[in-house]
């Protein structure tokens, strides 16, 4: 009798992989550039309360979903948001190198949430949660490891509380149907996700396509 047990999944990333998460890395490296030298006009928004500038903060928090949504493999997320970081970093970032821990502690934010999953499950609940990690995390580590700001206590919960929604949203949400956009239009052939636009929004969990031949 044939058991029913699921198939074990290939965790072991592939040449596509690596490919498709390095190019996305640095494009969203670019992205984080372009936003660092906006960040300050676009914080002026915020002057009436600054601690509530964190809800954009999902701009530094997405490649993070978006890589693990993508390539749906341990460590996707902590290689996306770090490479993504070191090339903010290169291009010129107003925070120096300070920026490499900050996308280490959020790509093991939203890590976590993959993991507790065993990177079986790339719902939006799914998303959203590992993109709020991902903030809360980063918004621990602006606040209290690397003490960017300094507000009163208030303040800095108001500051991590917007971290955590901005991630839900901007690095959860979006990049769930972002995902799902690129699967529709067969850019992701070569990899786990290439089936994410039929996958169920609400499911037990997502059903895995077939392991693509390794590159």
């Amino acid at each position: 009798m044939k058991s029913s047990a699921p198939a074990p999944i290939r965790q072991r990333w592939t040449v596509s992989d690596i490919v498709v998460a390095s190019t996305l890395a640095v494009a969203s490296g670019v992205i984080f550039w372009g936003w660092n030298l906006s960040y300050h006009a676009v914080s002026t928004l915020f002057i009436a309360y600054p601690p509530a500038a964190s809800l954009v903060a999902g701009m530094w928090l997405f490649p993070a979903v978006l890589g693990a949504l993508i390539i749906r493999k341990p460590g996707a997320a902590i290689y996306c948001e770090m490479v993504a970081a070191a090339v903010s970093a290169l291009l010129g970032s107003q925070w120096g190198l300070g920026v490499l821990l900050s996308g280490f502690v959020q790509g093991v934010g939203a890590e976590l949430i993959l993991l507790v999953f065993l990177y079986r499950r790339f719902t939006v609940d799914v998303a959203v949660l590992a993109g709020a990690a991902a903030g809360l995390a980063g918004g621990i580590n602006e606040n209290w490891i690397a003490s960017y700001y300094q507000y009163d206590a208030i303040g800095t919960l108001t500051h991590i509380a917007g971290f955590a929604i901005s991630g839900a949203v901007i690095a959860g949400f979006i990049p769930w149907l972002a995902t799902r956009g690129l699967a529709a239009t067969g850019a992701l052939a070569p990899l786990r996700s290439r089936k994410a636009h039929r996958e169920s929004a609400f499911g037990t969990g997502s059903r895995e396509a077939p392991a693509a031949p390794s590159s």
